[in-house]
């Protein structure tokens, strides 16, 4: 049986919602069942993972190390409701919970108890599931770094193995997926149960660049940046949710050239931080001159980019940003003005004092080509 099926059948014998959630309480599946739920349990399946205040409740009644199923008892304060606990358990560890609603109280007794009994062996097949899932994803893990950080050989031998594990083929056409928050703080742990199967994740080989990176088959990267930043949504809530992009890196032929997809794809992720229009996902193909930021060191960058003559402009926002608007627009007067909601003259005004600022002419195109190159990369090379 797989996971769900087991899920399934102990919700069936019990009669009662069930849910399977691994040892750090991230949701891994939950039966189908017309019971009212208690919020607990609502927010379990709405954020794919208990809040941490739960875990700490939950874990006072010994569930981390008993081998018996475990009741515990409702707490209306804390939004709780009776429920047994069944140990997801493999060779004396416990990788999982199958929990049990039982708000009703219809699981005491000899009959549930017999009932509760026959239902273990079911966890226990959840624990022996979740033991080898657990132990091959660490396994792939450890194969990804290998693959990006290690020498050809290396990454040769990396590829092999993670193509013998069924996770990603060797000779399929791959990308790399980076995910990342706008502020650069620490992505918290994804939740690895929810991802598609073909997905490999890992994280970048950079302590300054917290990054959580997934590697795919390249017609699966699109869904796979959404399903992940729909993950974390659920997990960072609010306003956090809305600091997260993704980049998505260019294809290659196999596993073996996924390197430089995952250079590209943080350079994206980079890029839809500085770019609203590029959020919540950037993709290398469509980063256009912004692909340039991967032709060298930022400093370089900046020297090149950023002409001196452009600088003065960056002591006054509303006139770069209405240069900005003005270049982007292709230098149409009608189109900036409502773009900006001012009048014609405002705009005429404005370019007159971008072009004293700058002593560039709006009217030569490589003095157009100047400023916008200067504007576009400023916000992404310091």
């Amino acid at each position: 049986m797989e996971l769900q099926e087991l899920v399934d059948e102990v919700s069936r014998v019990l009669g009662e919602p069930v849910v399977l959630e691994d040892r750090d309480f991230n949701l891994v599946c939950y039966g189908a069942h017309p019971d009212e739920l208690d919020p607990v349990r609502q927010r379990s399946i709405l954020h794919r993972r208990s809040a941490p205040e739960v875990q700490d409740w939950f874990e006072r009644f010994g569930i981390a190390t008993s081998e018996r199923p475990v009741r515990t008892p409702a707490d209306p304060g804390f939004g709780v409701v009776a429920r047994v606990c069944l140990p997801a358990r493999w060779n004396g560890v416990t990788y999982g919970y199958v929990w049990a609603l039982d708000a009703a109280g219809r699981l005491a007794g000899p009959e549930a108890d017999e009932r509760l009994d026959r239902v273990m062996r079911h966890a226990g097949r959840a624990g022996t599931i979740m033991a080898g899932q657990a132990r091959t994803r660490e396994h792939l893990a450890e194969r990804a770094h290998d693959l990006l950080a290690g020498d050809p050989a290396t990454a040769e031998i990396a590829a092999a193995e993670i193509d013998r594990l069924g996770a990603l083929a060797r000779d399929v056409p791959v990308r790399a997926v980076a995910l990342h928050l706008a502020d650069g703080g620490p992505v918290p742990p994804l939740n690895l149960w929810r991802l598609p199967r073909a997905a490999v994740a890992t994280a970048a080989d950079d302590p300054a660049d917290p990054t959580v990176l997934l590697l795919t088959p390249s017609a699966d990267a699109d869904h796979l940046a959404e399903v992940a930043r729909r993950l974390y949504a659920d997990r960072l809530e609010g306003a956090d949710a809305t600091r997260l992009v993704a980049g998505i890196g260019g294809e290659r032929a196999d596993l073996v050239g996924l390197r430089d997809s995952v250079r590209e794809a943080r350079l994206a992720a980079r890029v839809a931080h500085a770019v609203p229009r590029l959020r919540p996902v950037a993709r290398w193909d469509a980063l256009g001159p912004y692909r340039l930021l991967a032709c060298g060191p930022r400093p370089a960058l900046r020297e090149g980019a950023v002409d001196p003559a452009v600088r003065p402009l960056f002591d006054h926002p509303v006139l770069a940003g209405t240069a900005a608007t003005y270049l982007d627009l292709a230098g149409n007067a009608q189109r900036t003005a409502e773009a900006l909601a001012i009048h014609r003259q405002t705009l005429y005004y404005r370019l007159g004092r971008i072009a004293q600022l700058t002593g560039l002419d709006l009217a030569d195109g490589r003095d157009r080509l100047t400023l916008h190159l200067a504007l576009t990369f400023r916000p992404l090379v310091g």
